[in-house]
């Protein structure tokens, strides 16, 4: 498993302006909502080496 920092802060579009989102925490989401996310994007994750996905 590889450990992400929560301290990396990237850049996402928002509705209304751009909105900063942890890296860490972004990951966790995504793994615990797994169930929820289309073949295409779980292959996506894989192919960006998430193994869980």
């Amino acid at each position: 498993m590889t450990a992400v920092s929560e301290a990396l802060v990237g850049t996402v579009d928002g509705q209304k302006e751009p909105v900063a989102v942890k890296l860490g925490v972004w990951v966790s989401n995504t793994k615990t909502r797994r169930d929820k996310l289309t073949q295409e994007q779980l292959e996506a994750l894989r192919e960006l080496g998430m193994k869980w996905a």
